[in-house]
């Protein structure tokens, strides 16, 4: 019994029952509500800092389109 599997069935037999299943039943069957992960302070920070950078990055994009085109 695996530790994270809260039913007792192990790796092998879940994929055993996955792979004798049909297209509908799989799709159903790996349809799992998963929670949104909690971020850190500083992966936060990375973020913010990522989606700045990428408004910077366009505004330098649109002014060199802009400055080409005239």
């Amino acid at each position: 019994m695996e530790s994270g599997n809260p039913h007792g069935v192990s790796r092998d037999d879940q994929n055993v029952v996955l792979s004798s299943l049909e297209p509908d039943q799989l799709v159903e069957a790996k349809k799992r509500h998963i929670p949104r992960r909690r971020f850190k302070d500083s992966e936060l920070v990375l973020l913010w800092g990522l989606r700045v950078y990428l408004l910077f990055m366009l505004a330098v994009v649109a002014y060199q389109v802009w400055t080409a085109a005239r």
